[in-house]
């Protein structure tokens, strides 16, 4: 295996799930790629976790090794391969956002974000919030304990588990970089909270999300990651 680009834990992930119309997804879609569905739906995912012991080429940046992060994203496929395609990515960090953004051309932004975690023998949780046009966004979630490892044929497993992302150079190329880790175990939920604006978030167009329950909620352990160098498709 080449060296990871980057390494890190990813921890403690909540992943909130929503049908959408293909139509709001398909502008979006990167070329060469086609829109992955459950039961023939498309989904997005809200998704808020730790990106912790976080390294780029193994050196560990002062400042830039601990954080939360929260990003939307949707679910596509390339020659049988499923992967994911980032929306908008929140990072508390300007310089972070910056280098996502110019060298790479990920959509990222900086904001104030921030992660708690509460934990005892039967219960953890989970806490992010996002400070971002004037107003505090949160998201929060109790699981129980032990965490458990779902099925390769649960929605769970549909939703956290993907060895693939993809983006688009500033060229308009389709990037395709693979991410590694073991599958995720997960803590049942319990109960969650999410109070999000989606149209001052994401723009008008997620406004149709404002009102919407979540199809289904993930609270994934996490683990340690290694993403490896983007390749344009060929």
């Amino acid at each position: 295996m080449p060296r990871p680009f980057l390494t890190a834990r990813w921890t403690n992930l909540f992943l909130a799930n929503y049908p959408v119309p293909p139509e709001l997804l398909k502008p979006r879609l990167p070329p060469g790629l086609e829109l992955d569905t459950l039961d023939g739906r498309c989904f997005v995912s809200l998704v808020a976790f730790q990106f912790l012991d976080t390294r780029v080429l193994g050196i560990a940046w002062p400042g830039h090794r601990h954080f939360a992060e929260l990003n939307l994203r949707f679910y596509v496929r390339h020659q049988g391969h499923r992967g994911v395609v980032f929306v908008r990515e929140f990072v508390p960090q300007r310089l972070t956002a910056w280098a996502a953004r110019t060298l790479y051309n990920e959509p990222y932004q900086s904001a104030p974000l921030t992660g708690t975690i509460r934990e005892d023998a039967a219960t953890i949780s989970a806490e992010y919030t996002l400070d971002w046009q004037g107003r505090r966004h949160s998201l929060a979630v109790t699981g129980e304990q032990p965490a458990v490892l779902p099925a390769e044929s649960s929605t769970e497993h549909f939703f956290k588990e993907h060895a693939w992302g993809f983006g688009v150079t500033k060229r308009g190329q389709t990037l395709r970089y693979e991410v590694s880790h073991p599958v995720w175990q997960v803590y049942p939920v319990r109960d969650y909270r999410i109070d999000l604006e989606w149209a001052g978030v994401y723009g008008s167009e997620w406004a149709v999300l404002q009102k919407a329950t979540p199809f289904s909620t993930v609270f994934a352990v996490g683990s340690a990651v290694s993403v490896y160098r983007g390749q344009p498709l060929l």
